[in-house]
């Protein structure tokens, strides 16, 4: 893609080609953004040390992770709606993971269903899981998942409850869109955007539409969160999980010690330090602060991943050098997306992996492995 120099750049193009509905229900986060804002704030105020005179000529970006080997310390966070940013979005997002030789992370709440994905793509993905009242649908996702060879599951913990975003209940986010005159008036002017999700293998919530009785027609992430979604979810489903599932378990939305220190003891083989994007609690902690306090409890047990406000191959470097294993990044890639497809999500990918490698250089690295808290200045 011309013209695209970072992260920003496909933000503006998206914002430019993706319905307003779809394009805030990304970008935003919840309430009045606190923790949305202080996810980007806490990242920046890490100061990175320069080191000079280093022989950096040859740079490895690879690593591994759940004894996988990965391109890059990356992996494409599960996102719901993303074929709402482009049709078969899902498809489209795992195809550019699949080149990069990275992860990606179907959302329960996807367009295109776990099998659309496994029969377009022809390639392992991991599944993000939603628990959900009825424990007998999730579990025939968790087989449906397996069916598709999917060998991660990534169980997102800390969305029981929805937290509110204002901007999607002024322009009344439905899938597909509301037909208000202002939502058909900004479609009118995305005729790209249009055609694309037309022609896409799913029209609404893939996963759920057709498998849940009463919920054939379901359009509203926020009333099937509200009708669906358990806040009664707790440490005994995730022992019935991990007793079920084969796989690879991944914990997703930890934020505290303590809750860390029980998914460990639950047997989970890697958590990913979150706080959804700023999507849910406002108020909170960033992701970024209290990575090191999760790695320094549980860091020897198991894997830590981290989320939370990537923007920059710099912020993966942050990221890194406090202990995570590897970086999780949804908005970048659902940017790519909205600007351009599946090259769009390649350019994201691309990006991310050019800045992280010219970053390592001019800290003084030439290996993923070597970067620790030296990187950082006053570590």
């Amino acid at each position: 893609m011309k013209n695209v120099a970072c992260i920003d750049d496909l933000r503006s193009i998206a914002k430019g080609k993706v319905p307003r509905a779809f394009f805030d229900y990304a970008d935003s986060g919840s309430y009045s953004e606190q923790t949305l804002r202080r996810n980007r704030a806490d990242l920046e105020a890490i100061t990175l040390r320069q080191r000079v005179l280093v022989d950096v000529s040859e740079r490895s970006l690879t690593t591994t992770v759940l004894g996988k080997t990965l391109a890059a310390p990356l992996i494409l966070a599960p996102i719901g709606l993303l074929g709402m940013q482009h049709g078969d979005g899902e498809i489209l997002a795992a195809r550019a993971a699949n080149d990069a030789g990275i992860p990606w992370t179907l959302s329960t709440m996807s367009i295109c269903s776990i099998e659309h994905v496994a029969e377009a793509t022809g390639k392992p993905f991991w599944f993000q899981l939603y628990v959900i009242r009825d424990r007998g649908f999730s579990r025939q996702l968790m087989d449906r998942a397996m069916a598709a060879k999917v060998d991660t599951l990534v169980l997102t913990v800390d969305l029981q409850v929805l937290g509110q975003r204002h901007k999607d209940v002024r322009n009344g986010m439905t899938v597909p869109p509301d037909f208000r005159i202002k939502n058909v008036i900004d479609i009118a002017t995305k005729p790209a955007w249009a055609w694309s999700v037309l022609k896409g293998k799913s029209k609404t919530f893939g996963n759920i539409s057709g498998h849940v009785p009463g919920m054939e027609n379901v359009n509203s992430l926020s009333k099937w969160t509200a009708d669906q979604f358990d806040p009664a979810l707790n440490w005994n489903d995730i022992e019935w999980i991990r007793k079920y599932w084969p796989g690879k378990l991944v914990i997703k939305g930890i934020l505290d010690v303590d809750d860390a220190r029980t998914a460990v003891s639950m047997g989970a083989d890697a958590l990913v330090v979150s706080n959804h994007g700023g999507r849910q609690l406002d108020g909170t902690s960033s992701s970024i602060a209290m990575l090191p306090r999760v790695v320094d409890a549980v860091g020897s047990d198991t894997e830590i991943l981290f989320d939370g406000g990537i923007r920059t191959g710099s912020d993966m470097v942050r990221a890194l050098a406090l202990g995570a294993r590897a970086c999780m990044v949804g908005r970048p890639y659902v940017w790519g997306l909205g600007a351009g497809g599946q090259a769009g999500v390649a350019k994201a990918i691309d990006i991310l992996k050019n800045e992280l490698s010219v970053t390592m250089a001019l800290t003084g690295v030439g290996n993923i492995a070597n970067i620790d808290g030296r990187v950082i200045e006053g570590k």
